[in-house]
């Protein structure tokens, strides 16, 4: 297993260096100036002082050459900066990464916390009322988007019932410190992780069910209830086990999903994390910025895959990478 991480990991190296690769050139052939607005916005900087700058960050330099001064500034640590918020971009993509974590992993939590057992049950009772009743409710789940949800619990639940707040990621007028800032924050956080949770425990829950049903009709679960073992020992020790390698696969390429579907959910309930940061990037053409997300975002994705994998032999002993 060891040999087969490092191995992995190896073999991520030229993938990102190819993804890096078709960013950049997306991000540097797409029309537009990304610093005219300096221009428009400071009138003390002259047309001539403007051109003098372009050549001294290299804009007019062909494209390898950019790519490859991008590059060795991102092997020494120095990412650039916003054009937006000249904030280094170093300092400001932890910080929101660490925002977008906070509502994402405990959603992929919560969510695979109730949509397993959901899915078990859904399978174990295939045809019944509650399977009917939970098919529909996961397929309204499914169909409903993430930010109409998200605008129905701040009609109902924030405007209306007044329960919990609006936006934000805390009362900045309280000036909370201690453990008031860390009720306050999860008192913030409630929406926006309930939004996220219930989106994903729809899917989830199919994801779940359709497994199961596979799993229970196979030879082997038809032996382990022939020999008497007890019914809840077959589904959840023999079946679900068995079950769980699809789900995985679903729950990797959802860490990913969420890191950058989370732009909706963060943008409605404004909350500071990778996605508004990515959409007001793009939006201003803040293309640094865009460059350092999107590739967060694919490293996440890779090392996502990667644990995946690990996971695979976990649940299931038969799996061997040696």
């Amino acid at each position: 297993m060891f040999n087969y991480i490092v191995r992995r990991l190896l073999l991520m190296i030229p993938v990102i260096i190819g993804i890096s690769m078709i960013v950049f050139l997306l991000i540097n052939i797409a029309p537009g100036d990304p610093y005219r607005a300096m221009l428009e916005t400071n009138p003390n900087i002259t047309a001539e002082d403007y051109e003098n700058m372009l050549r001294s960050i290299g804009y007019y330099d062909p494209l390898p050459v950019k790519y490859v001064k991008w590059a060795s500034q991102v092997l020494s640590g120095n990412l650039g900066y916003s054009i937006d918020s000249k904030e280094p971009i170093a300092s400001l993509l932890p910080r929101r990464l660490a925002n977008t974590l906070t509502l994402s992993l405990p959603a992929l939590i919560l969510s695979t916390m109730i949509a397993v057992p959901l899915g078990v049950l859904s399978a174990t009772r295939q045809y019944s009322r509650l399977d009917h009743i939970l098919s529909i409710l996961a397929f309204l789940g499914i169909s409903i988007p993430a930010f109409f949800l998200a605008l129905l619990f701040i009609k109902f639940v924030a405007f209306d019932l007044g329960w919990f707040p609006i936006q934000g990621m805390g009362s900045i007028m309280r000036g909370y410190t201690g453990w008031r800032l860390v009720l306050d924050r999860l008192y913030h956080m409630v929406l926006p992780v309930t939004v996220l949770t219930l989106v994903q425990v729809a899917s989830r829950m199919r994801y779940t069910r359709s497994a199961m049903l596979e799993v229970i009709r196979q030879d082997y679960i038809r032996t382990a209830r022939a020999k008497g073992l007890p019914e809840k020992r077959v589904i959840y020790k023999h079946a679900l086990r068995n079950a769980l390698i699809p789900v995985i696969t679903v729950l990797s390429m959802s860490l990913g999903s969420i890191l950058s579907g989370a732009v909706l959910t963060e943008t409605v309930f404004m909350w500071p994390g990778m996605g508004t940061m990515v959409y007001r990037a793009i939006s201003n053409r803040d293309y640094p910025v865009v460059m350092a997300g999107t590739m967060v975002l694919a490293i996440v994705m890779l090392f996502a895959n990667l644990l995946a994998d690990v996971m695979y032999a976990v649940v299931d002993p038969r799996i061997r990478y040696d």
